[in-house]
């Protein structure tokens, strides 16, 4: 079971279904704020469908294929990060991010991403780590920014938003630049 301990109050912890409930009124309460960048979360429209994803993301552990962790900041729910997937034979993962409705601008995704790359660098020894923003999304930008990552490319085109597609930036943090960064 994956918890890692960011600080005295924040903490991720791997999502289980005792989290369902709490997850499904975090999304809810959070659907406008959230569906700007994310399509796929106006799909959550009732209890059900924040289980399922859950299961989804207990399998993607089991399967060792990386997770979804929940971010708790004193004991509350407040948001979720996770792999995509890991590609253990290039040994690269990608990271994907969001937080509740009123915790933005506190710090708190850019110490979980922190966490995040530091275990997918150093705990698991991947030798890299990627972060894909739409190019409007500053705010989502600006963590792997204020991390140090490189800005390696711009994807046209990359994902369809409702009715447009927009491009993405990619970044990107090899294993050898965050032991550089951190020294």
């Amino acid at each position: 079971m994956f918890s890692y301990k960011i600080e005295e109050n924040l903490q991720l912890k791997l999502l289980t279904l005792q989290d369902a409930n709490e997850l499904y009124k975090l999304t809810i309460n959070s659907m406008e704020h959230l569906k700007e960048w994310l399509p796929l979360i106006a799909y959550n429209k009732k209890l059900e469908d924040t289980e399922n994803f859950i299961k989804t993301t207990m399998k993607q552990f089991t399967e060792n294929n990386g997770f979804q962790a929940g971010i708790w900041s004193n004991s509350k729910l407040v948001g979720v990060i996770g792999f995509h997937k890991i590609d253990w034979s290039n040994k690269s993962t990608s990271i994907g991010y969001w937080l509740g409705k009123g915790v933005e601008g506190t710090g708190i995704m850019t110490k979980a991403c922190h966490a995040f790359v530091n275990y997918a660098l150093t705990d698991l020894l991947l030798n890299r780590v990627e972060i894909r923003a739409a190019v409007e999304n500053t705010k989502s930008r600006a963590i792997p920014e204020r991390l140090g990552f490189f800005q390696e490319g711009r994807i046209r085109k990359a994902e369809w938003l409702y009715d447009h597609y927009v491009d993405h930036i990619v970044y990107g943090m090899l294993a050898e630049d965050w032991v550089s960064l951190r020294k």
